[in-house]
């Protein structure tokens, strides 16, 4: 599935219920931002070892927490009329720009 089909099939989820009145990009947002906070959670604690070495139990809920973060981020585009790829390819350009291999490999520093 791409992510203009994953949105498609957000938007016709939203609509069959009439949630349209309710997502505004404030409350999408709102809400994407809960959502990260929940996969946040699933790391709350754990040892940067454990991090990578989840359970099948541990997968699953982050799965799902990521899952909620990708929904609400491709509907929120989607009401906002960005296009979700187009901003990334973007971000991604202006990154490389502003932290060159040179001077960011190996460097968790931000460069100014």
């Amino acid at each position: 599935m791409t992510i203009e089909e994953l949105t498609q099939q957000v938007r016709l989820f939203a609509a069959e219920r009439q949630w349209q009145q309710f997502h505004t990009p404030k409350n999408l947002a709102m809400a994407l931002s809960g959502e990260a906070g929940e996969l946040v959670a699933e790391f709350q604690w754990l040892t940067p070892e454990q991090s990578h070495e989840l359970s099948h139990q541990q997968q699953k809920a982050v799965g799902e927490e990521m899952a909620d973060v990708l929904i609400y981020l491709c509907r929120l585009a989607d009401v906002t009329g960005i296009d979700l790829m187009a901003a990334a390819e973007n971000k991604l350009a202006a990154n490389a720009a502003r932290y060159t291999v040179e001077a960011a490999a190996g460097n968790a520093d931000k460069i100014h």
